[in-house]
């Protein structure tokens, strides 16, 4: 088996053979993934973009070495295990700076996190659920709730695009579609 990955995304699998194997390839691939969710939690939270740097390879060389001991058992997904480090070792260092002057459980809920492994797997589930269901609800519905939720255009745009004669026929059809998207949402299994 190759230890270079093609695919832009790693899988957890992927990741945690690549580090056995010693692969750069993995290991790259794997500072690439979850990077941007590091840094926006960071961001969000007064740091900088190399305050997330740095957090990131803290993260990344604690995982490192929970694989290469060979005894790391991933009880949940990759991108879960790597947030929640990032999340606490961001509040350990805002403690360490006592850039609030505070205790770091202040914090807690300016830090989202869910701490219960099992409410992030859900989660994952109904993400997975919900892209689902958009590739299901077929055109012009797809494009029409990406344009909206996703893409951030406003209903005068999507009129245009879309050659809605005014934003309230466009926003009619928006309705209908994310009535659709419900319907097939809760349809899956």
């Amino acid at each position: 088996m190759s230890t270079d990955f093609k695919s832009s995304t790693p899988t957890d699998n992927e990741i945690v053979f690549g580090i056995l194997n010693n692969s750069e390839s993995a290991i790259k691939r794997l500072y690439v993934a979850y990077f941007p969710m590091v840094l926006q939690l960071i961001i969000n939270n007064n740091g900088t973009a190399d305050d997330a740097k740095d957090i990131y390879q803290e993260a990344i060389i604690v995982l490192y070495n929970k694989i290469k001991k060979g005894d790391f058992e991933l009880s949940s997904k990759l991108k879960t295990f790597i947030y929640s480090v990032c999340r606490r070792l961001w509040l350990k260092r805002l403690s360490q700076m006592n850039r609030y002057g505070g205790d770091v459980h202040d914090f807690q809920e300016y830090l989202p996190v869910e701490e219960d492994v099992e409410e992030q797997n859900e989660r994952d589930i109904q993400f997975t659920k919900m892209q689902s269901a958009l590739q299901l609800l077929g055109e012009p519905c797809k494009t029409i709730i990406e344009d909206f939720y996703i893409n951030n255009r406003s209903m005068q745009e999507i009129c245009e695009s879309f050659g809605y004669t005014n934003a309230d026929n466009a926003k009619t059809q928006k309705y209908k579609c994310l009535q659709r998207l419900k319907k097939l949402f809760f349809q899956q299994k």
